[in-house]
């Protein structure tokens, strides 16, 4: 099970490693209020969180020296991977640090006074939609696809119209000043997404035997066949468990990039016989981050 105190150890050296570094903000993809923004409080509650309206622009926040960081989602159970972030990070020219994960709970909210059979319209972002489809049916609302939850909050409350609700973050009706008609509305309880922590700057741990971490990576592979095959078998052999792998197809639809994080730290000896045989059938082999698994991993094992 995932304890506080373990989330918090996990937390704590990115916290120190960001003190030390005189980090103070950190970008993210919507309004605030935004899941992400709810990511980010949590994980770094006194840095200052940094709206921005597009993945490419909280990437470009960080490159800019705008933001110190970024938290960017990157899986959710119900919807899948964010591909936009998938197709940015191999040059977004930013190293990932770390990662956490965010239960997701839908919240319906409307201006002041508002009532839930007032409604006849609710607003949110196209994947929170369809998780709350159960509840939309049920109260037969129209539903409006907006660019984030977040802002369809913001929306909702600059119209002061209550047949008008928006499904989002109880952060969002905090900030928005939004009353919560209610709560937990998402379809699937086990709506979680997984975020990862970007720095222009990497931030490696140190190689600790009894410290689970990750290492993300994207490689290339040649058209010939089981390319794949071969480039991964370092990793069967030796022993190394992969806990993602993502396919690219190149603009020729001869060959493809692959993003993959694997259990295992670079300087460990059979994570280096791995990497060793993976850039011999491979190419363009990038490592973009290594950094401790969360506690969530651990407790989804120990579930199963």
């Amino acid at each position: 099970m995932t304890t506080p105190s373990s989330t918090s150890q996990t937390y704590a050296k990115l916290r120190e490693h960001a003190t030390e570094k005189g980090y103070k903000r950190i970008s993210f993809q919507g309004a605030h209020g935004a899941y992400s923004d709810m990511a980010c409080r949590t994980v770094f509650p006194d840095m200052e969180t940094v709206p921005s309206h597009a993945f490419e622009d909280a990437f470009g926040a960080v490159n800019d020296g705008n933001a110190d960081l970024a938290m960017i989602p990157i899986d959710n159970t119900l919807a899948g991977r964010v591909a936009d972030v998938h197709h940015l990070l191999p040059k977004g020219g930013l190293h990932i640090i770390g990662e956490t994960f965010l239960p997701i709970h839908h919240a319906l909210m409307a201006v002041p006074g508002t009532t839930l059979d007032s409604l006849s319209d609710v607003h949110s972002h196209v994947h929170a939609i369809p998780q709350c489809r159960k509840f939309i049916r049920e109260h037969g609302l129209n539903p409006h696809i907006h660019a984030d939850t977040a802002g369809a909050a913001k929306e909702v409350a600059g119209k002061n119209d209550k047949t008008q609700a928006a499904i989002a973050s109880k952060l969002a009706a905090e900030i928005y000043n939004l009353d919560i008609l209610a709560n937990d509305i998402q379809d699937a309880d086990h709506n979680t997404t997984r975020f990862l922590i970007l720095s222009k700057d990497p931030f490696v741990p140190d190689y600790n035997p009894g410290e689970r971490v990750l290492t993300s990576l994207f490689f290339a592979v040649r058209h010939i066949p089981a390319a794949l095959y071969k480039a991964l078998g370092g990793f069967a052999t030796n022993g190394i468990n992969m806990t993602k792998l993502e396919s690219y197809v190149d603009e020729t639809f001869q060959a493809a990039l692959f993003y993959c994080d694997v259990e295992g730290h670079p300087e460990e000896r059979l994570m280096r016989l791995a990497l060793d045989e993976l850039n011999f059938y491979a190419k363009d082999v990038n490592i973009v981050g290594t950094y401790p698994t969360h506690p969530f991993r651990e407790a989804f094992l120990e579930d199963s």
